[in-house]
């Protein structure tokens, strides 16, 4: 079984929602492990893509409390650790598709590279290193696109 993060913004707009959607639901289908932040905006809406396929979504929340996520979550995990979040999430996925996002997004894909692991890119950042980098994030413009990218290196990665 193969965990995909998917990273993006806690507040994001109808289109963003829906691809994100579409993101989740192509995962579950796929029967893998959507991994994600827990909160709202582009983690909620693709765990209910997930939840609606009959996925298992695994939120690695910011606080406290197990509570503290989206109703879409089938399993959360509260490590009281803010940001840092970022880093479990990113260690415990196979591959990250990044959708949208803001600066946490952007850490997400810099620790994710950083690790090793394959990030797929829809509607994201632009990065440009200062010299050539042999990985980096593959753009995708289609969420089936970027599930299938994800979950190929994923694969790929594992072996």
């Amino acid at each position: 079984m193969y965990y995909i993060a998917v990273v993006g913004a806690a507040r994001c707009d109808p289109d963003l929602a829906s691809l994100a959607e579409e993101v989740g639901a192509e995962i579950a289908q796929r029967g893998c492990v959507l991994v994600c932040g827990g909160r709202g905006g582009v983690m909620e809406a693709a765990s209910r893509g997930a939840r609606k396929r009959g996925g298992l979504v695994l939120g690695i929340l910011p606080g406290k409390d197990p509570r503290g996520g989206n109703s879409f979550l089938t399993m959360a995990v509260a490590t009281g650790l803010g940001e840092a979040r970022n880093a479990v999430i990113t260690r415990t996925a196979d591959a990250v598709i990044a959708v949208g996002g803001e600066y946490g997004t952007l850490s997400e894909i810099a620790l994710a590279l950083k690790m090793g692991k394959p990030v797929a890119g829809l509607k994201t950042w632009k990065l440009e290193p200062p010299r050539k980098i042999e990985k980096g994030i593959v753009y995708c413009d289609t969420a089936a696109a970027a599930v299938e990218a994800a979950w190929t290196a994923a694969v790929s990665h594992s072996k």
